[in-house]
């Protein structure tokens, strides 16, 4: 059966929806909150996005888009380019070895293993800025960063589940 030009165009937009709600959590991220130091602990919100779609639809989340939207992400931040590029493909790869057993899982299970993840970013992140900036960095920032992201993991990951009983059907039609 060959599709109209209609429902290619309806079936091409609905496979864009984890990259366009990934971008949009990468720029929600980005807003300036008038906190004290925010800027330095803001919510990893790609990373809740990224672990959550190379979960549950990992067709469409590749490590090849979670690149290319670390790769924006740190253009429009202004950090060293390729940061979250890598640190967003390694959560990628993380999740995809474990793939089987976090989609399988309870909400609770799924939350533990990003919390796993997070701890592991946070190392990262902080290993490759100290290293950019040739100087050892302290690391509660890091580790401030990655408990905020962990508490806004629930709520994230909620839109996310809404996003994709919304738009995305597993039964290879979506």
């Amino acid at each position: 059966m060959t599709l109209t030009l209609w429902q290619r165009l309806d079936k091409t937009g609905r496979n864009l929806a984890p990259f366009a709600v990934t971008v949009m959590l990468a720029l929600a991220g980005m807003i300036p909150v008038p906190l004290p130091g925010y800027a330095s602990v803001a919510p990893f919100l790609t990373a809740i996005a990224v672990y959550y779609w190379a979960i549950h639809r990992p067709d469409l989340m590749g490590p090849g888009t979670a690149f290319l939207i670390g790769l924006l992400q740190d253009l429009l931040t202004g950090g060293p380019l390729g940061v979250n590029a890598l640190v967003l493909v390694l959560v990628h790869w993380a999740v995809s070895s474990q793939r089987r057993v976090l989609a399988s899982s309870t909400f609770a299970l799924m939350w533990f293993g990003f919390g796993l993840v997070m701890m592991g970013v946070a190392c990262i992140q902080w290993l490759a800025f100290s290293v950019l900036q040739a100087t050892v960095l302290p690391f509660r920032p890091a580790l401030f960063q990655a408990l905020l992201t962990m508490a806004f993991f629930p709520a994230i990951a909620w839109t996310l589940i809404r996003v994709h009983r919304a738009f995305l059907r597993d039964d290879g039609q979506g």
